[in-house]
């Protein structure tokens, strides 16, 4: 994948947890007091926002699903995170979710059903001319799984191996890939 052949009609898809907010060793974000987003985070949302047409959250949540968090609590931080997100020139056009246990839940990734609903809701979603971003193979395997182009943030599993036949291109955060995208943009 070259970022060269991207343009404004692009989709981007986001995964949440160690991709924009600091993720839990084994455990899960409970409520909006324990989500922290990365550093660099809002200044990456900000710069993203004018580059793609779409920027969806899709994100895997089995806290719910286990009962250790309510939907509501799932809500509350999905709202107090957008809002931050907007309030530093940043948005998301919708958020994505699977709350299932079974790992064969045709919505948890590694399986795209969350690419499908997306595609549903924005018809235009062209999957060939989308990016996944994520910090996880099965993110990365979701992204294939759906026809997309794959982008891999070493924020907590630096140890990935690449090249990979799932991941397209490797960064160091969700910064360096807005940066590296809005650079060739502008040449």
């Amino acid at each position: 994948m070259d970022l060269r052949d991207t343009s404004a009609d692009w989709t981007l898809f986001l995964d949440r947890d160690g991709v924009l907010n600091i993720e839990k060793d084994d455990d899960y974000i409970l409520n909006w007091e324990e989500f922290q987003f990365y550093p660099t985070t809002l200044e990456a949302l900000a710069i993203l926002r004018p580059l793609f047409s779409r920027i969806f959250l899709v994100t895997n949540q089995k806290g719910v699903g286990r009962g250790l968090m309510s939907l509501a609590d799932l809500e509350n931080i999905h709202a107090n995170m957008l809002a931050a997100i907007q309030a530093k020139g940043g948005n998301l056009d919708h958020l994505f979710f699977c709350p299932d246990l079974d790992s064969n839940s045709p919505n948890r990734k590694p399986n795209p059903g969350m690419a499908f609903q997306a595609k549903a809701l924005y018809p235009a979603v062209d999957f060939s001319k989308s990016i996944m971003v994520g910090n996880r193979p099965s993110d990365m395997a979701f992204g294939k799984n759906a026809g997309m182009h794959t982008v891999f943030v070493a924020t907590t599993h630096p140890e990935t191996a690449y090249p990979h036949p799932h991941i397209d291109l490797r960064f160091n955060n969700l910064l360096d890939f807005a940066q590296a995208v809005a650079d060739l943009r502008k040449s």
